[in-house]
């Protein structure tokens, strides 16, 4: 795999958008080594040609309701094993593809869209009282195997320095106590955000905008995308960038780079 591996996450909101706006420039760019890319929305049936054939290992995860959610893997290197339907899925209605686990020799990559606890949190107690409990204890076993990588839209702003506007949010959708206190759950399982960890002082870095008023013109974001990673793999761990000039999504890209 080479002495320093590129590893990128991006919620693309809808992947047959995406790939008529900025995926192919992206892609050829930042040449990657493996791309995880959340609520894709396509079907098992009809999947898009995605283009760069160096990436030999495509994975999709997807949803049983049509153009809905859904996770993909691309990689330039086959894992040893892939698991699409986790625990984690058993506990929603019905499957939504939001979890890929990707076993390679050195580490387990786990590629996650967490539920959204929506508008008047309807979710939230599926995802404050199943969900996040459920994910750290899973990342845990995983980690006394391996160590763990774990990417995607986890759909919560864990501090107030990690959306720009916490004291109106405070209470709501991605930015409840609870949703939260579910996140530092995760962490102390024995996790590190990755980007707060390399950044500890920065603000105004966001990876999701709202497409109402300009939001992303003026910053107004949320950093709801993350890498988590076992504290052993600190070392291997160089940069961690969100790449908020990609545009496409309402979500930008984020990068890490291990060795």
């Amino acid at each position: 795999m080479g002495m320093k591996m590129k590893i990128i996450t991006w919620n693309v909101n809808g992947l047959r958008s995406i790939l008529q706006k900025t995926f192919d420039d992206f892609v050829r760019d930042m040449d990657p080594d493996i791309v995880c890319l959340q609520e894709t929305k396509v079907n098992p049936d009809v999947i898009p040609d995605v283009g760069f054939p160096q990436y030999g290992f495509r994975s999709f995860n997807c949803a049983d309701r049509r153009g809905y959610s859904g996770t993909a893997i691309l990689s330039k290197f086959a894992p040893l094993t892939v698991d699409e339907r986790t625990s984690l899925e058993s506990l929603l209605p019905t499957h939504e593809g939001r979890v890929q686990i990707a076993e390679f020799e050195k580490f387990f990559l786990v590629n996650v869209y967490v539920p959204n606890a929506q508008a008047q949190l309807t979710r939230l107690p599926l995802r404050y009282l199943q969900w996040d409990g459920k994910m750290g204890r899973y990342l845990a076993e995983l980690d006394a195997r391996k160590p763990v990588i774990a990417c995607g839209d986890f759909n919560v702003a864990h501090q107030p320095i990690d959306l720009a506007r916490p004291e109106e949010n405070r209470g709501k959708a991605g930015f409840t106590n609870e949703e939260r206190e579910g996140f530092s759950n995760i962490l102390a399982q024995g996790f590190v955000d990755v980007f707060r960890a390399k950044n500890p002082d920065a603000t105004g870095a966001y990876s999701w905008w709202s497409y109402r008023c300009g939001s992303r013109e003026r910053n107004v974001g949320w950093r709801i995308d993350y890498f988590l990673a076992s504290h052993r793999m600190g070392p291997a761990i160089g940069k961690c960038q969100i790449l908020s000039h990609i545009t496409g999504s309402d979500h930008a890209p984020v990068l890490v780079e291990i060795s």
